[in-house]
C-alpha cells in the first residue's frame, strides 16, 4: 500500500500521531506546529490504511470556518466527497443529531433553533411575564446563568432550593425559561449540547448504535471544551478507546467562558493506555520569538510541557518600546507600521494587539490621522461601540432635546418602564401634529394622555435629561462627558452584566471621558459649534463606514483572545503593564494570572518575522491617571532575545544594560520630558510628570514609585536618565 501522500508532507512527530496504532491519543500541539494537517491526516490514513468508511469517522471542532477547512483537506487529499463525514462544529453535531433523534430526544420534529440575541429576548419577556424587575435582575444575567448551568449538565430540576435570595430567583427563572421552551419547541445553543448529551445517555440502544458506527472520534483545540463537551464525547467513546484529541493546554485562554483546561489532565485518566504526542516544530515564527515564548509559559506550572523550536533561524530580536504615555506609544506603532509599508510590506500582515477594548482609541485616531486603512478585528471601532453610542446619545439629548434618533436609543435605556404602547403613541402623535419625540412627549404629559405608570416614568426620565443639561452647562467637555455618563445609568447598568462584557463595557464608558479630556478643539474647523457639539460631530464621523473592508489591504486590530488561531508578519503587543496586562484581578488570583501568560504566549506566537512589545510609563486609561510599572511578563522573556527602542533619542541598546545610569544630567541641559524615567538618590525611580521654571530656578515634578510625588529644584536634585 502507497502511503507516501499521506506521510510524506509530515515530520517525525506528526508521522508518529498520525501512523498510530488505533488507540486514544493526546497530541500536544503546540502553536504554528501542523496541528490540523495532522488531524486531516489522521482522517486520510484511517481510510487509506485502515479501510475504515468515511461514514465510521466523526471529527468536531468550535467553528464553522475550521470544520470547512478540515473537510476541504480532506476531500482535496484523498480525491473523494466527505458530505458523509461527520465533521462539524460541537453545535452543528448535536443539531444534526436532534433533528433525527427527535422524539426520542423528547423535542418536536420541527423544533426551533435561537441564536443568542433571541434567546435574550424570550428572557425579557418571560421576566416580564413573572413581574420580576429587569432593573435589579438584568436579562443578560439571568440569560448567562441559564447557559451556564446547561453548561455544566444542570437541569433546574437538579438544582436544590437556598436560602439565598438570588439564587432562588434565577433557579425560578431557569424553571419557567426551560418549561416556556419545552412548550414553543425551543432549542437555544447550550440546550443542543446538553439535549444532545442527555439523548445518547438515557438511551442504550441508540448510544450503542453510534459508538458502533464512530469508530475513530478526532477533536480540535481539545483545551477549549467544556464540561458537556467533554462529557459527550466520553459518552460516544467509552469502552472503545478511540478518542484523538489535538489541543495545547498553552493556549488554553478561555475559562472565563467555561473552557476546562482540566479536561486535557483528565483525559490521562479516563483513557488509560493511551498516548502522548508532542508536536514541537514549528513553522511560523523565528527563533528569538519562540525562545521568548517557551521561556515565558516556562513559569506556568501544571504544564505537560513541550519546547517549540525552529529550523528558520533566530530571526529579528524582538523589540521593546517604553512610551511615555498612551498617546506616544500610539504614535510609535503607527510610525513604524508607515515605515514597514513604506518598505513593501503589506499593512494586512501587520497587527496591533491588546488586552482591552478601550485601548483600541488611540490606534484609531493616529492610523485617521496618518490616513493608513485599519479594521477591527471580530469587534467594533470604539464610536460604534452599543456602550459608547448609547453615552453619546446622552450628550446630544442633554443639549438638543430633539434629537429623535437620540431619543428613542436612551428613552428605555436603561429600562424605567416606558413600554411599547407609550412608545407607539408617542410616534403617532409626533408624526400626526409633526412634533419631535421630545416635543410629543411634553404635549402628552400635558394632556395627561398616559396611565399614571407610565407618565410617571416618561416624567422622570425628561426631567434627568432636562437637568443634565443644567449641570453640565458651564463644565469643561470632559467634565461634561463624565457627569453624562455617571448620572444616566449607564454605568450601574452594564455593572450588573455577568463575565467580562459588561467590565469591558465600562471600560469603555471610561475611557470615552479620557477621548473627551484629550480632544483637540482648536484644531477643529468649525468655529461656530460648541466643544460638545464638535465631539460629537468628530465621534459620528469616526463611527461612519470608514473601517476598511474585510477584503481590503488593512492593518488588523484586535484583542489578543481574538487573535487565537491567526498569524501575521508583523505584531505589535501593545500595553504591557501591571494591571491591564496581566489585569489588576489576575494579579490576585494563581489560576487567572496563568491564563494570562498563556495569553501572553498564544499573543507573541502570532509574530512570523517581528514583534513589537509597548507599554507606557504614564497612562490614562478608563478615566484615571496610572503610573504603571512594566509587566512581569517582559522580566520573563530572556534578555538575549530583546533589544530596547528609544525612538526619541533615535538609538537601540540590548535590555540588559536598560538600568545602566547615561550620565549624571546637567541641571542646565532641557532634556527632561513628560514621561521620562529617572533615579534620585535618596527617592529612588520615577517617572517625570512635568516642568517648570528656567536656569537656576528650573523644578522637575516626579512620580517616585516608593516616595510618590515630588517637586524638586534640578540645581540640587543630582538625577539621573534611566
Amino acid at each position: 500500500m502507497d502511503v507516501s501522500s499521506i506521510i510524506a508532507p509530515l515530520n517525525d512527530a506528526q508521522r508518529l500521531a498520525v501512523s498510530a496504532p488505533e488507540q486514544a491519543m493526546l497530541v500536544l500541539a503546540g502553536a504554528g506546529s501542523g496541528k490540523t494537517r495532522v488531524l486531516v491526516h489522521r482522517i486520510a490514513w484511517h481510510i487509506k490504511i485502515n479501510h475504515l468508511s468515511p461514514q465510521h469517522i466523526l471529527a468536531v471542532t468550535f467553528t464553522n470556518k475550521a470544520a470547512n477547512e478540515m473537510r476541504g483537506r480532506v476531500e482535496e487529499l484523498l480525491n473523494i466527497s466527505a458530505r458523509s463525514m461527520w465533521i462539524g462544529t460541537f453545535h452543528g453535531l448535536a443539531h444534526r443529531l436532534l433533528r433525527q433523534h427527535a422524539k426520542q430526544a423528547k423535542l418536536p420534529d420541527n423544533f426551533q433553533v435561537m441564536d443568542s440575541d433571541d434567546q435574550l429576548r424570550i428572557v425579557k419577556r418571560l421576566l416580564k411575564a413573572m413581574n420580576i424587575d429587569d432593573g435589579k435582575w438584568p436579562p443578560k444575567q439571568v440569560q448567562w446563568f441559564i447557559n451556564a448551568q446547561k453548561e455544566e449538565g444542570i437541569r433546574a430540576r437538579h438544582m436544590a432550593e437556598s436560602g439565598d435570595f438570588y439564587q432562588r430567583q434565577m433557579l425560578a427563572a431557569y424553571k419557567a425559561y426551560e418549561e416556556l421552551c419545552d412548550r414553543s419547541g425551543l432549542v437555544d445553543f447550550a440546550e443542543l449540547l446538553l439535549r444532545a448529551h442527555e439523548l445518547l445517555r438515557d438511551n442504550a440502544d441508540l448510544l450503542s448504535f453510534y459508538r458502533q458506527r464512530f469508530q475513530q472520534v478526532h477533536v480540535d483545540e481539545f483545551q477549549d471544551t467544556n464540561t458537556i463537551q467533554y462529557a459527550w464525547l466520553r459518552l460516544l467513546t467509552e469502552g472503545n478507546n478511540n478518542l484523538f484529541v489535538v489541543g495545547d493546554d498553552d493556549q488554553s485562554i478561555y475559562g472565563w467562558r467555561g473552557a476546562k483546561i482540566e479536561n486535557i489532565f483528565a483525559f490521562q485518566k479516563h483513557y488509560p493506555g493511551h498516548q502522548v504526542v508532542r508536536l514541537e516544530q514549528n513553522y511560523r515564527s523565528t527563533g528569538h520569538i519562540l525562545k521568548a515564548a517557551n521561556t515565558l509559559i516556562a513559569n506556568n506550572d501544571a504544564r505537560m510541557g513541550k519546547e517549540l523550536w525552529t529550523e528558520s533561524g533566530e530571526g529579528h530580536m524582538i523589540s521593546l518600546y517604553s512610551a511615555f504615555n498612551e498617546q506616544d506609544e500610539a504614535y510609535f506603532v503607527v510610525e513604524k507600521i508607515r515605515q514597514w509599508i513604506k518598505d513593501g510590506g503589506l499593512r494586512s500582515d501587520a497587527a496591533i494587539l491588546y488586552r482591552s477594548n478601550a485601548q483600541s482609541r488611540q490606534f484609531e485616531e493616529r492610523l485617521m490621522t496618518t490616513g493608513t486603512p485599519y479594521r477591527v478585528y471580530g469587534g467594533l471601532r470604539f464610536f460604534e461601540r452599543m456602550e459608547i453610542k448609547n453615552a453619546l446619545a446622552y450628550l446630544r439629548l442633554a443639549s438638543h432635546h430633539d434629537d429623535d434618533a437620540s431619543f428613542e436609543r436612551v428613552v428605555n435605556t436603561p429600562t424605567r418602564g416606558i413600554g411599547a404602547k407609550t412608545l407607539d403613541d408617542m410616534r403617532l402623535l409626533a408624526r400626526e401634529q409633526s412634533l419631535s419625540l421630545w416635543q410629543a412627549s411634553e404635549k402628552m404629559l400635558a394632556e395627561n394622555r398616559l396611565p399614571p405608570r407610565a407618565g410617571t416614568a416618561l416624567n422622570a426620565f425628561m426631567q434627568l435629561i432636562l437637568q443634565l443639561g443644567a449641570d453640565t452647562q458651564d463644565l469643561a467637555l470632559y467634565e461634561t462627558v463624565k457627569r453624562v455618563v455617571e448620572k444616566s445609568g449607564l454605568i450601574e447598568l452594564y455593572k450588573k452584566e455577568k463575565q467580562d462584557k459588561g467590565e469591558t463595557r465600562v471600560e469603555n464608558l471610561e475611557e470615552l471621558v479620557n477621548a473627551a479630556r484629550l480632544f483637540d478643539y482648536d484644531n477643529q474647523n468649525d468655529e461656530n459649534l460648541s466643544e460638545l457639539d464638535m465631539f460629537l460631530t468628530h465621534a459620528a464621523l469616526e463611527a461612519g463606514d470608514m473601517q476598511a473592508d474585510a477584503d481590503e489591504d488593512c492593518v488588523q486590530l484586535m484583542t489578543l483572545h481574538s487573535a487565537k488561531g491567526l498569524e501575521f508578519k508583523l505584531v505589535f503587543m501593545v500595553g504591557m503593564e501591571e494591571g491591564l496586562f496581566p489585569s489588576q484581578q489576575a494579579t490576585d488570583d494563581a489560576g487567572r494570572l496563568q491564563e494570562e501568560r498563556r495569553l501572553c504566549y498564544v499573543g507573541i506566537t502570532r509574530a512570523r518575522e517581528q514583534l513589537y512589545l509597548t507599554h507606557a510609563e504614564s497612562r490614562r486609561l478608563y478615566g484615571k491617571d496610572n503610573y504603571p510599572s512594566p509587566s512581569r511578563f517582559l522580566r520573563e522573556i530572556p534578555p538575549e532575545t530583546l533589544q530596547e527602542i528609544r525612538m526619541r533619542a533615535n538609538i537601540s541598546r540590548p535590555v540588559a544594560g536598560s538600568g545602566a545610569s547615561l550620565g549624571s544630567l546637567n541641571a542646565k541641559s532641557g532634556k527632561y520630558r513628560m514621561g521620562q524615567s529617572v533615579r534620585h538618590e535618596k527617592f529612588g525611580e520615577g517617572v517625570v510628570l512635568q516642568t517648570e521654571g528656567d536656569g537656576d530656578q528650573e523644578r522637575v515634578q516626579i512620580n517616585f514609585r516608593n516616595a510618590g510625588i515630588k517637586w524638586l529644584m534640578l540645581a540640587y536634585a543630582k538625577l539621573e536618565i534611566v
